[in-house]
């Protein structure tokens, strides 16, 4: 089994236009989570998946792979399974599909969701990450996405709001859990994944790992003990680098 880690980045946001490009401490933004995922043990390759010549210039000036996918790519899990046909991964190759506006993210944290493919072989699809959350303007915080799952640590839901709910509102130390945005699946799950249609509570969450569960899908949950903050407007950049300086 290879392990291809596969990072989908775009130039065009809303919110942040140009975000992979941004600089965080003299680097671009798309360099840091390039060179944090290198540390991880147990990947054959990595690649940057974009549809931007800007960012297949930068990447490739610092000395990474770049994977060139169609400007038309509805989702990141879209460019990713286009990046999958280029590349001809093999239909049982694990992919890990990291964010490219996630600069901190944690070597460590995809080891993890490798060795739950190779500690469990067969028994799922998907698997993702959850943090429980250590500041109380998390928890009800939109962005922030949380997520329940059951005693095997099979993903429940995920959702912008507070979930769990305590109805009593007598208790204030019950765990709640943020959904780090890392995924790992199989090439052949990700082909599978992209022909399903738009689900009804995806489209309703804007959450895409929502589908999954829709269509019956197992996402596996592994507990991180890093957090992993996604960069969503450029004040982020000004607490990434606050984060790194403490680093």
């Amino acid at each position: 089994m290879k392990v291809t880690l596969l990072i989908p980045a775009r130039y065009g946001s809303s919110r942040f236009p140009g975000k992979p490009l941004a600089h965080i401490n003299g680097k671009p933004m798309i360099q840091h989570v390039c060179e944090r995922a290198a540390l991880a043990k147990g990947l054959d390759n990595i690649y940057v998946a974009t549809d931007d010549v800007r960012i297949k210039d930068t990447v490739e000036s610092f000395g990474g792979q770049v994977v060139m996918t169609s400007s038309d790519a509805a989702s990141g899990t879209d460019r990713i399974n286009e990046a999958i046909d280029i590349l001809g991964l093999d239909d049982n190759d694990l992919v890990i599909n990291v964010q490219g506006d996630q600069p901190l993210i944690d070597p460590i944290s995809i080891e993890q969701m490798i060795s739950l493919f190779e500690r469990h072989p067969g028994e799922f699809e998907m698997a993702t990450l959850g943090y429980k959350i250590d500041k109380d303007k998390d928890i009800d915080d939109p962005m922030q996405v949380k997520v329940v799952f059951d005693n095997e640590f099979n993903a429940l839901y995920f959702s912008r709001s507070r979930i769990p709910f305590c109805r009593d509102n007598d208790s204030d130390d019950y765990a709640v859990y943020k959904h780090i945005g890392i995924y790992a699946y199989t090439s052949k799950f990700v082909k599978a994944f992209a022909k399903l249609p738009l689900g009804r509570l995806e489209n309703l969450e804007k959450l895409e790992q929502l589908r999954a569960l829709e269509y019956g899908h197992k996402i596996k949950i592994a507990i991180s003990a890093f957090n992993s903050p996604e960069v969503d407007t450029p004040e982020d950049i000004r607490k990434c680098e606050q984060r790194l300086a403490v680093d």
